[in-house]
């Protein structure tokens, strides 16, 4: 779960944040003000992954905030104004998002947070860790489905979309086959192909360029480009398996 923290001096704007968390299903709030000077003191006393900040506000700008935790939280600036983007890309916001906020371009900014990495203060492990699942969006409207990793065949990619096949089921989103692979844990996960992510571990067979999996008819083929790597990790399976 990414631990939140609001800080917005319109009450109105904190309210619509607090229901697009409450609506996110690995977003938990750990707080909210309209005090950026009481913000300062959260940040330093609690462990906050990530702050929705607007960047109007009075005593300190959202700028000026993010300049006094010094990279100490993420950040996803909220504001009604476009200029100040650039700055705030420069003081490295994780996002800008434009008031009134949708809840779908919410929906993206939160994504984001989720895909990167929460460096110095990360309260999720990477996904070789303990991170086992992720949530995705589906193709109904508001709905998002959890994902855990051990229970994925394959990946197939078709353009800006993904298939995820868990065997039982197959889960279409709206996402990038390279972002989820980024996404996926690389001891047992392998590009095979440029549509293709397969897990090593549900792997069956090899049948010519054919990678065939267990319990099922279907097979993923596999590319050129990523023979070499594909074996070369096979081969440090079964090392592995001797010792």
């Amino acid at each position: 779960m990414i631990s939140c923290l609001i800080v917005d001096d319109e009450q109105g704007a904190v309210d619509i944040l607090k229901t697009f968390i409450d609506k996110t299903p690995f977003l938990t709030l750990a707080g909210s003000t309209t005090n950026p000077i009481e913000a300062l003191s959260l940040v330093q006393d609690q462990a906050i992954d990530l702050i929705f900040l607007d960047i109007h506000m009075p005593q300190i700008s959202g700028l000026d905030f993010m300049r006094l935790i010094k990279g100490k939280t993420r950040v996803i600036l909220t504001t009604a104004y476009s200029e100040f983007a650039v700055e705030g890309f420069e003081l490295e916001a994780l996002d800008y998002l434009l008031k009134p906020i949708a809840f779908e371009r919410f929906l993206k900014a939160a994504q984001k947070a989720l895909n990167t990495s929460m460096e110095p203060s990360a309260r999720w492990q990477s996904p070789d860790k303990e991170d086992d699942y992720i949530f995705v969006k589906t193709e109904s409207k508001g709905k998002m489905t959890k994902v855990n990793f051990d229970e994925i065949i394959f990946v197939e990619g078709m353009k800006n979309y993904v298939s995820i096949n868990t065997g039982d089921d197959r889960i279409i989103t709206l996402l990038n086959i390279k972002d989820l692979e980024d996404r996926l844990p690389t001891k047992n996960f392998m590009r095979v192909h440029k549509s293709y992510i397969v897990s090593l571990n549900k792997i069956r067979a090899l049948d010519g360029n054919q990678i065939l999996f267990k319990d099922m008819k279907a097979f993923v083929p596999l590319g050129d480009t990523y023979r070499t790597a594909f074996f070369e990790a096979l081969q440090q399976k079964v090392m592995g398996g001797k010792k």
